[in-house]
């Protein structure tokens, strides 16, 4: 669905390479398919990945040096995990330890009675709640704890290209009416004011998830997520998804923001380039820079601010959007189920595993860590992330992640269509109520 957004940049993976070159990786520590487990182990599963897949092999070396019940990883492909991961929960034999997305997407298991509550693990052993409130939510159901946060954070960002900027003699903005004030600007000196893949609705749905939190606070989404009646009728929805298309039809995006695509770096070149004057994207768009227009980050002339507030809107500036962490939870019918709490709790706070993310680029949603960002490479980068989620109040999951794969693909179709204005505020509304 958004395979885009999983923050390889071959900057992260470089550093990965380079972090695990003398831990021993010509040994492989799973592979794709039922053949490769062996049930005296404690299976992980996860997704096949260049930025996280070394440093989770890295940790179960580390914690099978001394485990009486050693671990060992299997990986898949994202579309043939999702579809084995739910057969797999049904069935006698599922993993014993498995990677997801938290909201949504552990919530269905959750209720399914597939996932240990760690809640009470947790609450013996003060030392394992090292992690950001905000991001521990996305893993809680009910206010329960099932997931604990296994990489880093990618909240998303207003990138900014200062050398536009500088001349024309302009500020990021800190609200949104000084933004549309710099659409118009940036439109009279013919440079597309936002670079928008718009050939993904999951590019615009930043967008919508930003000002409804602006707008209303997160308690609106809340709402949606929990399907409560009329929550898509809300006035602030309504209003949000109107600044949405007030936008595009200002030109904020250009005439062809339609045909762009985020996959092939077009809507990245248009901004490192100059053509384009701000970019909102995920964290991970530092990564792509840095690898693909490397003379733009090393020109200094790359950067970056919060989302701006709506004056008079009830959403706390300071909250965020995007991507909270993936996590790690363990199978109720796990047959090393003991064994496997301890292996996900004491792998994923250890001092080793923390600072293994940190070498490979990434941000650990854990406290605390600002001083070991700030000496990390990217520090001035990697410690604004940080400072961003670690004062947010709130941190919304994507939307087309919290949702259910069904409305969340309708949610996407229906946003491009709002943006394109084929179709009208109340019409999306309408559309989304229907959708199941």
């Amino acid at each position: 669905m958004r395979h885009a957004r999983l923050a390889r940049g071959v900057v992260c993976v470089i550093a990965a390479a380079g972090l695990f070159a003398t831990s021993g990786c010509g040994a492989v520590l799973g592979t794709a398919g039922p053949a490769a487990g062996s049930r005296n182990r404690i299976q992980v599963w996860a997704l096949q990945d260049p930025q996280n897949q070394p440093v989770i092999e890295a940790g179960i070396r580390a914690y099978n040096r001394s485990a009486i019940i050693g671990a060992e990883l299997l990986t898949y492909v994202n579309d043939a995990y999702k579809q084995k991961l739910q057969v797999s929960m049904g069935s006698p034999n599922p993993p014993d330890v498995f990677f997801n997305w938290g909201g949504g997407n552990l919530a269905q298991f959750v209720r399914a009675g597939n996932v240990v509550d760690l809640t009470t693990r947790l609450e013996r052993d003060p030392n394992a709640n090292i992690f950001l409130d905000s991001v521990m939510k996305v893993g809680q159901v009910d206010g329960r704890q099932y997931g604990l946060p296994m990489n880093g954070i990618q909240p998303v960002v207003l990138f900014y290209n200062k050398k536009v900027f500088a001349d024309a003699r302009v500020k990021p903005p800190t609200t949104f009416d000084e933004l549309l004030s710099l659409v118009d600007i940036f439109k009279d000196r013919d440079i597309t004011p936002i670079a928008l893949p718009g050939a993904q609705g999951w590019t615009e749905l930043m967008y919508l998830e930003y000002l409804l939190d602006r707008v209303g606070g997160p308690e609106k989404f809340a709402a949606i997520a929990a399907d409560k009646p009329d929550a898509w009728r809300d006035p602030a929805v309504l209003r949000a998804l109107t600044m949405c298309q007030d936008l595009a039809k200002r030109g904020a995006f250009g005439k062809n923001f339609a045909s762009i695509n985020y996959d092939n770096t077009g809507a990245s070149r248009l901004f490192a380039t100059g053509k384009a004057a701000m970019f909102l994207m995920g964290s991970w768009e530092y990564s792509s820079q840095a690898s693909n227009n490397p003379e733009f980050v090393r020109s200094g002339n790359l950067g970056w601010v919060p989302f701006p507030k709506v004056d008079g809107g009830a959403g706390d500036p300071k909250n965020v959007v995007g991507n909270p962490s993936n996590y790690f939870s363990v199978t109720s019918r796990s047959s090393h189920r003991d064994a496997a709490v301890n292996f996900v709790v004491s792998m994923v706070t250890s001092k080793e595993y923390i600072s293994a993310l940190i070498d490979a680029g990434q941000v650990p949603a854990v406290k605390g860590v600002d001083k070991q960002l700030a000496t990390s490479a990217n520090a001035d980068f990697a410690t604004f992330t940080y400072r961003m989620v670690a004062d947010a109040k709130a941190f919304t999951q994507s939307w087309d992640q919290a949702l259910s794969p069904s409305v969340a693909s309708e949610l996407l179709t229906n946003l491009q269509k709002l943006f394109l204005s084929d179709i009208s505020p109340q019409q999306f509304v309408t559309a989304m109520e229907k959708a199941k």
